[in-house]
């Protein structure tokens, strides 16, 4: 197909396409351009994405062409595509691999230094030019040499100059260690590796060459990422470092590994405030590894990075990596590296520190995709708009934009939707989560059901989710801890009563909280005071669901 009327897809000089949702074939277009394009706007109708450098490196990097894109476009266009944008395509993704990082003296490097070469005189005399790449390069004859610690610091300056690097100096192997998955997992169930993680785990490892063996590996919540981390553990047979976002997703980790392989107790260890042991597999927080006493003290823990000599280090939830780990990962160039996401996406636009430090996306299965097979449960979704109380008007119209957030989250009205909900779904396993204690604790006391927030002791916060799974207790009050790596798979309902502002990451881990496979499909409720800046934050926040194919629907509430 070429230029046909019926298509759903417009493509626009300056590199953004408009998707006509509602056209006949929109869900095909939209999975066909997901690989290279980044959404930006979501309203009813017309969809906006636009190409950017960094989706087109990602592209590159899994091996994508200019032609596989334009074959695309061309397949979905409805307008003859405008002149000159295959060019810039070509151009930006003809840059990824341009200049090549290699061992020096061609082996694992251990202390030796790397190369950065290219065969390009222009792209080499730019490098020796840039004032932020002279204090780590040394310029040879064969190119700039560079110490391995320097690794990643260099990563980072060349895609801030436009150059992303492809890294072909070889990774080390680490400490052996053999896991074996079982083939029946302790809880029970017959365990089987779905295809989709095997796909994920042999698009990061690729055929063994340099340039493979890291990478992000983005599936939605419930999908199963944490069996993508095993599998890949058992391809590599190596100490491995796993880190998370909480006390209770270590927890989760090690759980699981216990479970689904012939690992022992203790060849697996927690690193976090509440035990710090490492062991051949050591899970650790991410809060752990940037605790520091004060702002000029150095960071304690991370002397966990050279512990043991790790073979693989898994980031779970790879888009919260703070900065200070951003930091060493920069020295940790040398070993393999696994980045899990149910999405990329980050408020503080740093996507493109995670692909230099962790590695391009290597696999991204769409949402609906995985829907459509059964592997994670159909969620409704909608949004329902609260007016404010008249004696709250005022005090939101004089308040700084941060306190009109607060007000509009607050709403007291809607409470009594909450409880108009939990009245209506009297079948459903509810999680009702918010952004503020005061919000939460009234929630938790309005329901007479366990609230659960930063301030909750670790041991009750299982024990509160430990009754939830069994079945003791249907409703859950939750702040943003619950946001990641909580597994609780049969929750089947979630109230979204207030958020983090604009976050679209933040949207896309609530909704996960209630997508493992169910009989009959989750629901997914947002409270929106209308009229506020609620309204304009909540649009925001649903732009990453709606480039995974997810509607809203709109209701007032009176």
């Amino acid at each position: 197909m070429s230029a046909d009327p019926k298509n759903p897809l417009i493509v626009q000089s300056d590199k953004t396409l408009l998707l006509d949702v509602h056209a006949e074939r929109a869900e095909a277009a939209r999975s066909a351009i997901m690989p290279f394009a980044e959404l930006e706007k979501s309203p009813e109708h017309i969809h906006t994405y636009r190409v950017t450098p960094l989706s087109l490196w990602n592209a590159a990097s899994a091996g994508l062409s200019t032609a596989n894109i334009m074959n695309a476009l061309e397949t979905w266009t409805r307008y003859p595509i405008p002149q000159g944008v295959a060019r810039g395509f070509s151009d930006t993704m003809e840059r990824y691999g341009k200049i090549r990082l290699i061992a020096a003296d061609g082996h694992v490097p251990g202390d030796g230094e790397l190369l950065l070469v290219s065969d390009d005189a222009a792209i080499m005399a730019e490098i020796a030019a840039s004032k932020s790449l002279g204090k780590y390069l040394a310029e040879t004859e064969k190119g700039f040499s560079l110490r391995l610690v320097d690794r990643g610091s260099v990563k980072r300056e060349l895609i801030k100059l436009g150059w992303p690097l492809k890294d072909e100096a070889p990774l080390r192997d680490g400490e052996p260690l053999e896991v074996r998955l079982r083939g029946a997992a302790l809880s029970g169930p017959v365990f089987t590796v779905r295809d989709y993680q095997k796909e994920a785990v042999c698009a990061v490892l690729g055929d063994g060459s340099p340039g493979t063996g890291y990478g992000v590996v983005a599936l939605p919540c419930g999908a199963g990422k944490t069996i993508a981390g095993i599998q890949l553990m058992a391809e590599l047979n190596t100490n491995t470092l796993i880190l998370t976002a909480n006390t209770a997703a270590v927890h989760q980790w090690i759980a699981e590994l216990l479970d689904k392989t012939e690992l022992a107790n203790d060849q697996i260890a927690e690193y976090t405030g509440d035990s710090k042991r490492t062991a051949p597999v050591t899970v650790a927080t991410y809060q752990i590894l940037t605790w520091r006493a004060d702002k000029k003290a150095d960071f304690p823990h991370f002397k966990l990075f050279r512990a043991r000599a790790w073979g693989l280090i898994i980031y779970d939830e790879v888009h919260l990596l703070p900065a200070p780990v951003f930091r060493i990962t920069a020295e940790l160039q040398a070993v393999r590296r696994l980045g899990l996401t149910a999405t990329l996406v980050r408020e503080d636009h740093e996507e493109d520190a995670v692909f230099s430090l962790v590695g391009p996306k290597r696999y991204d299965m769409p949402w609906k995709e995985l829907e459509a097979k059964g592997w994670i449960a159909e969620a409704l979704c909608m949004e329902i708009r609260v007016k404010l109380p008249e004696e709250l008007k005022i005090p939101y119209a004089v308040a700084s934009t941060r306190e009109k957030h607060r007000v509009a989250s607050e709403n007291p009205h809607k409470e009594a939707i909450v409880l108009q909900l939990v009245e209506l779904h009297a079948e459903e396993r509810i999680l009702i989560i918010g952004q503020y204690i005061r919000q939460i604790e009234s929630l938790a006391r309005l329901l007479k059901a366990p609230g659960v927030t930063g301030r909750t002791p670790n041991v009750e916060r299982e024990r509160v989710y430990d009754a939830f799974r069994s079945g003791a207790i249907r409703i859950i009050v939750v702040s943003k801890v619950a946001n990641f790596a909580i597994d609780l798979p049969d929750a089947s309902m979630l109230i979204q009563v207030s958020g983090s502002f604009g976050s679209r990451q933040e949207e896309a881990q609530r909704l996960g909280r209630i997508l493992r496979p169910k009989k009959r499909n989750s629901l997914f409720y947002t409270l929106v005071s209308r009229y506020t800046v609620e309204e304009e934050f909540a649009a925001n926040r649903q732009k990453f669901l709606a480039e995974q194919g997810y509607k809203y629907s709109i209701r007032q509430w009176e």
